[in-house]
């Protein structure tokens, strides 16, 4: 165990991520004061958006480390970090929300759910909450998240939902991507991390965690869709139409949009690659723009700013959460790992641990298994959780997702998460 005393730096970052945490809980407050206090609302508003929050505090660290080790120390420790991951979730955001894919996800999503013996809108739900996330094994989590989420809001979430059904749903979304990436070794932040380390592959992820994974997320999805099948079926058949039902791409176009996402996820470790494919994608939304629709610019900027932030504070964590980590057996980890996650990114539990040396194959499965589990239980949980946020809050009172019922809603769909990786 790690028994060096913490540098001020050090001291300081674990404040501020504290602060941060704390501060993730209380956006719907600022939001508030943002009503109350209209002459200020701009700086209250911006505080209050859940995607600010960490790039915001990381800001407050750097500044600090400019005063007390200069502008070099501040900037040395800025290029040491990888900032890989917010820009790869930017770009697949982007990309995988564009109107020829999203029309190509959400036709086979509408197939998949004809074929199933129950009401249509019952039966679209449940294949939103299965069939999206799995696919997140292949083409990345974030992705996954973004198809999901624009399907759920355009489909559900503007049509108004009850309180408790919006919540529920959210839950359930948010842990079974985060347990549905874990089918291949290459698409869950989590697993990403540790899988070369380890030497995990395709087979090892499917034969210990892919088939409980499926089984818990369909377990989850029927378990929602049963409870609110009343409220799912009254949902009126005759509304606005939803993203995936507007003019119908050329397949042309949507091959070569896939062709896009593919090379991105295919390159999500070099970022010189992937963004060049996004500038040529680029290039070819604007060249057929009657075929497009808007992108999500503004809120693939903003999750990635969230991932950025939370990257640069989380950096200096190390000093606690791995002697923390040390000091846990294999079976205390898989609910220790499922518990921290709710206030760190679970793939930053997962990296720490796979620079602990010599620990057994059962502690890495119970690291691994708890971290994917509960990656559910907060917007900082996993990687992908700010973009389902970004997409979905607008249809939440004053557009502002309370952390206290997100957590509570997805308690019931992590405990299942939880039995299927520990007893199936």
């Amino acid at each position: 165990m790690n028994n060096v005393a913490p540098t001020i730096i050090e001291s300081c970052a674990a404040a501020l991520f504290a602060v941060a945490v704390l501060h993730t809980f209380s956006t719907k407050y600022f939001d508030h004061l943002g009503h109350v206090h209209p002459k200020h609302a701009g700086v209250f508003n911006l505080l209050g958006e859940v995607e600010v929050v960490f790039g915001f505090w990381a800001l407050v660290l750097i500044l600090f480390m400019v005063s007390h080790g200069g502008t070099k120390s501040a900037v040395s420790y800025l290029d040491g970090r990888n900032y890989t991951e917010p820009m790869f979730v930017f770009v697949v955001m982007v990309v995988a929300a564009s109107r020829p894919l999203l029309n190509a996800a959400f036709a086979l999503t509408y197939v998949i759910a004809k074929i199933l013996p129950f009401n249509r809108s019952p039966a679209l739900y449940f294949v939103a909450l299965t069939f999206l996330p799995l696919l997140g094994s292949f083409i990345t989590e974030p992705a996954a998240m973004t198809l999901a989420a624009l399907l759920l809001r355009d489909r559900y979430y503007r049509r108004g939902l009850s309180h408790s059904l919006q919540y529920a749903t959210l839950g359930v979304l948010f842990v079974n991507v985060s347990i549905g990436g874990t089918l291949t070794h290459f698409a869950a932040p989590p697993v990403l991390m540790v899988a070369g380390t380890w030497d995990w592959n395709l087979l090892f992820m499917l034969q210990n965690f892919g088939w409980k994974a499926a089984s818990a997320v369909f377990l989850n999805a029927a378990i929602v869709t049963l409870v609110f099948r009343r409220e799912l079926i009254a949902l009126s058949e005759n509304k606005a139409k939803t993203a995936g039902e507007t003019e119908r791409s050329p397949l042309a176009l949507v091959v070569i949009h896939l062709f896009f996402l593919a090379g991105i996820v295919f390159f999500a470790h070099h970022p010189v690659v992937f963004m060049a494919l996004f500038l040529f994608f680029l290039g070819v939304v604007n060249a057929y723009e009657r075929f497009q629709s808007p992108l999500i610019l503004r809120e693939a900027l903003l999750v990635a700013f969230f991932l950025a932030g939370l990257v640069t504070l989380g950096g200096l964590q190390q000093w606690w959460l791995q002697p923390l980590l040390q000091g846990m057996s294999a079976n205390n980890v898989f609910i220790g790992a499922a518990a921290l996650t709710a206030i760190t990114d679970n793939a930053a539990l997962t990296y720490l641990g796979s620079l602990v040396p010599g620990l057994s194959d059962e502690f890495k499965y119970s690291l691994v298994a708890g971290a994917v589990a509960g990656g559910g239980l907060t917007v900082i949980a996993n990687a992908p959780n700010p973009a389902g946020y970004s997409i979905l809050r607008g249809g939440f009172d004053e557009e502002a997702i309370s952390p206290i019922h997100l957590l509570i809603a997805a308690i019931p769909p992590t405990f299942v998460a939880l039995v299927a990786f520990r007893f199936l």
